[in-house]
């Protein structure tokens, strides 16, 4: 009788199919990795957006009702404890400067000034569209910022 005596080991076809689905694998996860990162700082400039409006909004209850300032030495406080402030621009320890819009609001007004790393806060005014506010009341502000996602998007929050 002859018996075969089968060879233990892998062809190289299964090799050559495991590295193909493992090259697969790390491309998918390259590509994505670069938008999670983009979604991550969109989230913080958003989370950012938010910490201005609730500044304002204390700033407000603490001084009868008066508009904040773009001075690091009255309303920067309430920001962050690490706010500096150059020329009027308060700069946030993340790096974001926030400055006040100067404006003046009539109608669907676009607001200039805001990037990715600038949130400009406007006080008496709400968000419309996009880069847009329309007026508000007194108590009442928004603040814009651009976001990376979205092909240069921005976002407007109104407290």
């Amino acid at each position: 009788m002859n018996v075969q005596q089968k060879e233990k080991g892998f062809t190289i076809i299964e090799v050559v199919l495991v590295l193909a689905i493992a090259g697969l694998i790390f491309l998918m996860v390259f590509i994505a990795l670069p938008a999670l990162q983009r979604n991550q700082r969109d989230s913080a400039r958003k989370s950012e957006v938010s910490t201005v409006l609730a500044s304002i909004t204390t700033y407000q209850s603490n001084n009868r009702g008066q508009s904040p300032t773009d001075d690091a030495s009255t309303f920067g406080k309430y920001l962050d404890s690490t706010v500096t402030s150059v020329g009027g621009t308060i700069t946030l320890a993340s790096g974001t400067t926030v400055t006040r819009f100067t404006g003046t609001i009539s109608g669907s007004t676009t607001v200039s000034g805001i990037t990715q790393d600038n949130i400009v806060f406007i006080v008496g005014a709400k968000c419309d569209t996009d880069d847009k506010v329309v007026k508000g009341t007194t108590r009442q502000a928004a603040a814009l910022i651009q976001l990376e996602n979205g092909g240069g998007a921005y976002y407007c929050q109104t407290s």
